[in-house]
């Protein structure tokens, strides 16, 4: 079944007041679907060792609600591997991690190799705890392809637009057409492999219009959430993640036409006005599937 993560909502993992913050929004009803404690950009060079006591103890203390717990770790690189980030919070088990910079396999499959042993150490069930890889370099995105595929812990990919622009030398605009290939780069190779497509932040906090807009494209364009860098951003990145009551409805009754069709034995059908075909039962299909995933469609059914 598909995880509904519409929203995931970053903290900086050494400031308790606003972990709690995190947690009290997943308390609350419809709350947000993930929670992320960030060790890289969020939490200052000095206060690394700070995020990392801070977080452990906050995975530890707090009530995250329906939420899910993430730690987005610092980056795996030939120079440096994040062995200190993972010691301090795996015990204290976070629902998963999120690895900044992913260039290449490699640096899932030793983060991945770290949630084993968490695992066995700890008694618990065998890939339980997740990754999500984000991709924001252009050799990260000339790797997507093999690092998807060869990640079994992994369940989403997320692009990161701010560092990709940064490093092709791209000049960031309102529209976004220059990174247009990269993000629907991220949700094809997602897609291909079985995993979420977790769209860019939008970094400008006092513009809820734009926000919406760009988080309707990335829904057009098949992303599946979408990371937020503050607690306003939440309510309209998951609205616009939920399907609409006339969107179920339209999908649950152009399923039952399909379903009745294919049982006379008609393939093609006419429905209000439209000619149906299998991709348009899929898309169908997809509403629904997200509408279960937020806990709306069984009541519609």
């Amino acid at each position: 079944m598909l995880k509904s993560r519409r929203a995931l909502l970053f903290m900086p993992g050494d400031d308790r007041r606003k972990i709690e913050k995190g947690a009290a929004l997943g308390r609350a009803e419809p709350g947000v679907d993930a929670v992320i404690m960030d060790f890289e950009d969020g939490a200052a060079l000095n206060a690394k060792d700070s995020a990392r006591a801070v977080t452990a103890a906050a995975l530890r203390e707090l009530d995250f609600g329906r939420a899910e717990t993430w730690v987005r770790i610092n980056p795996v690189s030939r120079d440096h591997f994040p062995e200190a980030d993972l010691e301090a919070v795996l015990d204290a088990r976070p629902d998963g991690i999120m690895i900044p910079k992913v260039e290449a396999a490699w640096h899932v499959a030793q983060v991945s190799e770290r949630l084993t042993q968490a695992e066995q150490r700890n008694g618990w069930e065998a890939g339980s705890l997740a990754v999500i890889a984000i991709v924001e370099s252009a050799v990260g995105l000339v790797n997507i392809r093999d690092t998807a595929e060869n990640a079994p812990r992994l369940v989403g990919l997320a692009f990161g637009a701010e560092d990709y622009a940064g490093d092709v030398g791209a000049v960031r605009t309102a529209e976004g057409t220059e990174v247009l290939f990269a993000r629907s780069s991220v949700v094809l190779h997602a897609k291909a492999f079985g995993l979420e497509a977790l769209d860019t932040p939008y970094t400008n906090l006092t513009d809820e219009p734009g926000l919406i807009r760009d988080t309707t494209t990335a829904l057009m364009l098949g992303f599946t959430g979408k990371l937020a860098i503050h607690p306003g951003q939440v309510t309209p990145i998951q609205n616009v993640f939920t399907p609409t009551p006339h969107q179920i409805d339209q999908a649950l009754r152009l399923i039952r036409a399909h379903d009745a069709h294919q049982a006379q034995g008609t393939g093609v059908f006419a429905f209000e006005g439209s000619m149906v075909d299998m991709p348009m039962v899929r898309a169908a299909q997809t509403v629904i599937a997200r509408a279960r995933a937020a806990g709306i469609a069984a009541s519609q059914e």
